[in-house]
């Protein structure tokens, strides 16, 4: 019996279009301003150290913002810079820049398992303070009272067994009663090792005949009976 579903953003409940050719360029071309102006801030800080400590090397400033952009066109899943991308769309949310997309199916059914009790979480490579600004600036207004809880890189890595664990004994139920939905088969995989039931969103590709993972188009097409 499914009690939680943890579900994915990129390709999973929103397009990878959107985080491509939107908030991905967005924060790349704020950034070097966005770190200059907030850089005496403790929190700002904090993070170009913890940039430092990913390279193992002292950084400058203007060497850390060359760092983390180079981090942003290699799309690192680094948890200092998916932070500071997160402040950074903060701040283009509140001033109307744009609003996140997601799918009409994923809004639609997500409502649905919301109203018949089933806990909803958002596990994904952006901050849980992006994940937040995403759902709760769309088109079909605030939906961050749909879900119980967010998780990011900072559980864990989302293709590494043990982030799903961790997540389990978070939520508080047994991992066979966990939905995971994603569209990226890695990550489904370490999912399944630790007990979740998974299902692999196509989306507009092709199936894959050879995955484990049940496979559907789109929120529409789950099942949960």
């Amino acid at each position: 019996m499914i009690k939680a579903i943890v579900t994915d953003i990129e390709g999973t409940t929103s397009s990878l279009s959107f985080v491509k050719d939107v908030l991905f360029p967005y924060a790349r071309a704020k950034l070097p301003e966005f770190v200059r102006q907030h850089r005496g801030e403790p929190h700002i800080k904090q993070l170009l150290a913890d940039t430092c400590t990913e390279v193992e090397i002292g950084l400058d400033i203007e060497d850390a913002i060359t760092q983390l952009i180079e981090w942003i066109d290699q799309d690192k899943k680094i948890t200092p810079l998916k932070a500071l991308q997160g402040l950074i769309w903060e701040a283009g949310y509140k001033q109307g820049d744009f609003k996140g997309h997601l799918y009409q199916d994923a809004i639609d059914n997500l409502k649905i398992w919301n109203n018949r009790g089933i806990s909803l979480y958002v596990y994904s490579s952006g901050s849980v303070l992006a994940q937040k600004l995403l759902f709760g600036h769309t088109d079909s207004g605030d939906l961050r009272p749909l879900f119980s809880g967010y998780f990011d890189t900072t559980i864990g890595g989302k293709k590494e067994a043990d982030s799903y664990r961790k997540i389990a004994e978070e939520i508080g139920f047994a991992a066979n009663n966990i939905l995971f939905l994603s569209d990226i088969k890695e990550e489904l995989d370490a999912a399944k090792t630790v007990g979740f039931q998974t299902i692999w969103l196509t989306r507009d590709h092709e199936p894959d005949v050879h995955a484990e993972h049940p496979q559907v188009g789109s929120f529409d097409d789950i099942s949960l009976d």
